[in-house]
């Protein structure tokens, strides 16, 4: 077992049992929907990050374990409303809450997610749990802004790829930097380590979407689990579609609109691969993990969470799924 899979299943056992408590608080209309979807698994990447940085400040995992819950639950009401805007009727090859109990519900059952996230922290309102939930609120705002420019891209001709940045930012790192830093907050550490943590979550944010990206397009079906060239299919503006057009021009356009009148994704993966775009996006990716591991270094740590942490970085922005 690596590094980075032993503190996963570390935190898990920490933050399920708790998680599965939260969840068992609603009533039978919403829990039935919300354990349905928690049934199909995740890697608990966010809430491991949580307690972690709990561990990395007091050297107490137990201390973020409130925190993981609530970033969870987030993170969590995300995707079943994630699901419904992408129209995705299978999630971890078992439908999705709105395929299985309908869109209405499933738009309920995030909601529910969201609030009791808010519940989780403020049912104590101590200093460090208001403190706590106020940085989870900000994170989720940006989260929704990010989401919501996601899907303005969609009516664009085009997008830059400093704007993809931005909204990725937004989209996949604000929870990220508030899972890094949330158990922090809740162990007493002291500000510039709560920053610096957070940094560390947004850096590794960006890195990770930055792969995601690049899998979109490139990634192999049998282990995404997606048609080749997804993200071209679906006419998502996402990063290398970015970097490409601003270097490919007319050409690439025209390539590109072949997609979505022919379905000829090779003929554009091979043009987009051509400009550089491939290469440039995994250059960020890991600058990103640089710059998430430089901000990890710059203040005093436990060693030990330190190194998690770090193995949890490079666990999550190199994969292939």
């Amino acid at each position: 077992m690596s590094r980075a899979t032993e503190a996963l299943a570390r935190a898990s056992a920490l933050v399920g049992p708790e998680l599965d408590k939260a969840v068992g608080r609603l009533g039978a209309e919403l829990r039935q929907p919300a354990e349905h979807h928690l049934a199909g698994g995740g890697k608990g990447v966010r809430g491991a990050l949580a307690v972690l940085g709990a561990g990395a400040c007091s050297g107490n995992e137990a201390d973020g374990v409130p925190g993981a819950v609530a970033v969870e639950l987030v993170h969590n009401y995300s995707l079943i409303h994630d699901d419904i805007i992408d129209n995705d009727e299978e999630r971890r090859h078992r439908p999705t809450v709105w395929s299985a109990f309908g869109v209405g519900r499933a738009i309920v059952v995030g909601d529910a997610l969201a609030n009791l996230a808010n519940q989780i922290l403020l049912e104590d309102p101590t200093p460090r749990r208001v403190r706590a939930a106020q940085l989870l609120a900000e994170s989720t705002a940006l989260m929704i802004a990010g989401q919501a420019d996601d899907m303005a891209f969609e009516r664009l001709g085009s997008v830059s790829a400093e704007a993809c940045l931005k909204m990725e930012e937004g989209k996949t790192g604000a929870l990220l930097s508030c899972a890094s830093a949330i158990g922090a907050v809740l162990a007493g550490g002291d500000d510039a380590t709560i920053k610096a943590l957070a940094t560390f979550g947004l850096r590794v944010g960006v890195a990770f979407q930055a792969v995601d990206d690049v899998l979109g397009i490139w990634g192999e079906p049998e282990l995404t689990g997606k048609p080749v060239g997804s993200d071209l299919l679906t006419h998502k503006k996402s990063l290398p579609v970015a970097i490409a057009r601003a270097r490919g021009g007319e050409e690439l356009d025209r390539v590109l609109d072949a997609v979505a009148a022919e379905g000829d994704v090779e003929a554009a993966t091979r043009h987009i691969e051509a400009t550089g775009a491939r290469d440039e996006v995994m250059a960020i990716a890991e600058r990103a993990l640089a710059e998430a591991l430089e901000a990890l270094g710059s203040v005093p740590l436990v060693d030990r969470y330190r190194d998690d942490m770090a193995a949890l970085a490079h666990f999550v922005t190199a994969r292939d799924r």
